[in-house]
């Protein structure tokens, strides 16, 4: 006789800081890529982007620009599942339109970001290392309207590096690879 699932023993769970930490549950999905060519441009949903090692994405404003040294705001991301709290905090009727108004360039899915700070991950052939997260900034007022800026708080996303260049595709996996020492953000 087989032993019943509540005879077996628990199996083993993370019990540190540090290994719960290191422990997420599963990929995520690449849902949208947002450009834009201008600082102050209007911003630009396509179905695909190119990513540049140590630059950002092709075509978006960041790449235009000579850095002294590579910069920790390449690429920005955004969590589609935190967009309908942002748009019900702004007022807002639906959140369809907030990828290219809150100009974050990833808007991924089914991963949680900010447990993606301090972690190495790749969405679809673009390895990123998470910089820091993504605060709001002054332009959300004009953007959602006022009191934007305190919807986005909280909710604004990751910062993170381009490591190495290839293509994003709406729909692209979304997988973290390793978490970094403790000492990098």
């Amino acid at each position: 006789m087989s032993p019943r699932p509540s005879d077996a023993a628990p199996a083993e769970r993370p019990s540190t800081v540090p290994a719960l930490l290191a422990t997420l549950p599963q990929r995520g999905r690449l849902e949208a890529i947002v450009l834009r060519k201008e600082r102050r441009g209007a911003a630009e949903r396509v179905a695909r982007a190119e990513a540049v090692a140590g630059v950002g994405l092709v075509g978006d404003h960041r790449s235009a620009r000579a850095q002294p040294r590579p910069s920790g705001r390449q690429v920005s991301l955004i969590q589609a599942e935190h967009l309908p709290v942002i748009a019900a905090l702004a007022g807002l009727p639906d959140a369809s339109e907030l990828p290219e108004r809150l100009r974050r360039n990833l808007v991924v899915s089914g991963v949680n970001l900010i447990a993606l700070q301090g972690w190495r991950f790749r969405v679809g052939e673009v390895v990123l290392e998470s910089s820091g997260l993504c605060h709001p900034c002054s332009r959300m007022e004009a953007a959602l309207g006022p009191g934007g800026y305190n919807a986005v708080r909280g909710h604004g996303g990751l910062l993170a590096r381009a490591l190495t260049g290839g293509s994003l595709v709406v729909g692209d996996p979304v997988v973290p690879l390793e978490r970094l020492p403790l000492s990098q953000p």
